[in-house]
């Protein structure tokens, strides 16, 4: 029995070999049949075509990072060192060296990106001149940083989701001429300071911005100025007459009070005045017959009252002059035949023999209560040379593209 043993003693001692070595050679192969991947021991080296674009790189990248909704599949294209060729993103030569190649403009108009906020990003990119981005989903407020931006001359964040004070930090940029802040949530005050900088168009419309419209609003040198659908209190500055390069000016849809001034008539440019929907009560001035070029007059839905004077019926561009929803109680001859032809609409007033007017009642209510404004005799003034036309009025409408009622939609990129 023994000796039996002994002899099978090394077979099995061979048996539990061969199981150990069969079972090590099955993981062996198992393993080497789906090897996992392997980190790279030394990162992608990335190459950039300039110095100033290697440093704004992160920035992208990290803004990138931070973006929820993308429907349009816009940040795809962000990828790799070649940063002029991403959608949105435009290279140029900065003014301070003329050889070099840096990220210059940035055109996210219509993307409808989402991000929590543009804080670190926009503020990061020192050579910049233009940002634009209306229609997008951007939120959070604008980085006081944004003053180191010292190229920067246009800056639209139109229709967005941004909060927070006036960007008052853009104002430090000498250069700006373009400054698009309509269709967000902004609050607060306007500094008087944007109205003594170099800007030709300011679009604040539709935000929250609560105060009494600044004394020196007429010190603004711009062209277009929309400041409709906010909350301004307070009359008309008298130093608007200065305003001597305003084409168009909306004053739509506030709280404000107090009498037309005068020295509107001093805005030979204007082909649009718009200060519908207020508060503003008294005559109108026979001041506006000097608006020469003028073609939509709007005092709708205000306190108005009296005689539609008859030499503003005069004007002969005149395309939509609106009174409609005041308290007018007279029309001339001039101004019967505007009512004809469509031009003027006097809906809603007090004109005894007109159609659409108000009630009696609700006239005499109003006329109980005694308004005036200082000054009556300057409503009589006309501060320019009235020459008698003998051309015909206009019968075509205008074809002219009306950039501040462009800017009351809020897609419209202006």
């Amino acid at each position: 029995m023994g000796s039996n043993f002994l002899l099978i003693k090394p077979l099995i001692h061979t048996f539990f070999f061969l199981l150990l070595l069969l079972r090590f050679l099955c993981v062996t192969c198992h393993h080497t049949e789906s090897p996992e991947p392997s980190p790279p021991l030394i990162p992608e080296i990335l190459t950039f075509l300039d110095q100033r674009l290697a440093l704004v790189y992160p920035k992208i990248q990290s803004f990138k990072s931070t973006i929820t909704s993308d429907p349009l599949g816009v940040t795809k294209s962000w990828v790799g060192p070649n940063i002029c060729n991403y959608t949105g993103f435009y290279c140029g030569n900065p003014p301070d060296n003329l050889t070099a190649t840096t990220l210059a403009s940035i055109d996210f108009n219509g993307f409808k990106l989402t991000a929590p906020s543009l804080d670190g990003f926009l503020d990061q990119l020192p050579d910049l001149s233009l940002f634009h981005a209306n229609s997008n989903n951007f939120s959070g407020t604008i980085s006081p940083k944004i003053a180191n931006l010292q190229f920067l001359y246009e800056l639209d964040v139109s229709n967005n989701q941004l909060s927070g004070a006036f960007p008052a930090a853009v104002l430090t940029r000498n250069d700006l001429s373009f400054l698009d802040i309509r269709f967000n949530s902004f609050s607060g005050a306007v500094p008087p300071q944007v109205f003594m900088k170099t800007l030709n168009f300011l679009f604040i419309n539709n935000n929250n911005f609560m105060q009494k419209l600044p004394k020196n609003l007429g010190d603004t040198p711009a062209i277009y100025l929309t400041l409709a659908n906010n909350k301004f209190t307070g009359p008309i500055p008298r130093s608007i007459g200065k305003a001597s390069s305003l084409v168009e000016v909306s004053f739509l849809n506030n709280q404000l009070t107090g009498c037309i001034p005068y020295e509107v008539g001093f805005l030979k440019k204007a082909v649009v005045f718009d200060a519908a929907n207020n508060q503003l009560t008294g005559t109108l001035p026979c001041s506006l017959r000097c608006l020469e070029n003028i073609e939509q007059l709007n005092f709708a839905g205000n306190l108005l009252y009296g005689m539609v004077p008859e030499v503003v019926c005069e004007l002969t561009n005149l395309v939509n002059f609106t009174l409609s929803d005041n308290y007018f109680t007279v029309v001339g001859p001039r101004c019967w035949k505007l009512i004809k032809s469509g031009v003027l609409d006097v809906r809603n007033n007090c004109i005894f023999g007109l159609s659409d007017q108000r009630s009696v009642g609700e006239c005499a209510l109003f006329f109980w209560h005694p308004r005036s404004c200082l000054h009556p005799s300057w409503f009589n003034i006309i501060p320019c040379e009235v020459h008698t036309s003998k051309n015909h009025r206009r019968h075509l409408k205008s074809e002219r593209k009306l950039v501040s009622y462009a800017a009351l939609s809020r897609h419209r990129v202006l």
